[in-house]
């Protein structure tokens, strides 16, 4: 990592919800595609950490599958959901200290042509990129893309924020703990954002945390 990317994924040394605001708006590169973020969500970690998150895949520990959101910060952690769509995060908080921030949704402003080549061209431009299963796609994110440095100038797949934006806040998609935590946070006014939904195995709002 070049000492710009040190002193750019040092603003990720910070708690997760920090963490996400500074991604706001971030330029997001992958394979011929660039996106700008518009939505992203906040995971903290372990219940003896300094984030307790029993939605986050670090609940219960550092594991094969989940060591890289031990840190260090500014690596991105990737997995599937459902077994079928790839998500990607941004490890944030320090190195040893877990922490996420999960890219929701994004902006395709460079690329649109080979983003559509992978969602298909029928695929509505705002949707794109549209949900993190999505945005994986369109910017050729896969499993093995686990661990990249994302400040590396040689990387795959880079990120690089820009001065942080004020978003709008709200409950994360899907989760069914943790669900009432406003720790999702997007941009006013893109149709990229993806809809609120709730997961039907979460309590009822304000019976959760």
């Amino acid at each position: 990592m070049s000492s710009t990317g040190e002193a750019t994924a040092g603003r990720l040394a910070a708690d997760p919800v920090l963490a996400a605001r500074s991604l706001l708006g971030a330029v997001l590169v992958g394979r011929s595609v660039s996106a700008e973020v518009v939505e992203v969500e906040a995971y903290g970690g372990p219940a003896d950490g300094p984030w307790p998150d029993a939605a986050s895949h670090s609940f219960r520990g550092p594991g094969v599958r989940n060591a890289v959101m031990f840190g260090p910060p500014g690596r991105l952690y990737t997995y599937r959901s459902h077994g079928i769509h790839v998500c990607a995060n941004v490890v944030c908080a320090t190195d040893g200290v877990a922490g996420a921030v999960l890219l929701r949704a994004a902006v395709i402003r460079d690329g649109l042509d080979v983003a559509w080549a992978r969602r298909r061209p029928q695929v509505r431009e705002a949707g794109l990129a549209r949900g993190p299963g999505n945005l994986c796609s369109a910017l050729g994110i896969t499993m093995d893309d686990n661990g990249v440095d994302l400040f590396d100038p040689q990387a795959p797949i880079r990120i690089s924020p820009r001065r942080p934006r004020k978003g709008a806040a709200g409950p994360r998609v899907g989760v069914s703990k943790a669900a009432d935590r406003p720790w999702r946070l997007w941009l006013d006014g893109y149709p990229e954002v993806s809809a609120y939904r709730r997961s039907p195995r979460a309590p009822a709002p304000g019976a959760s945390d």
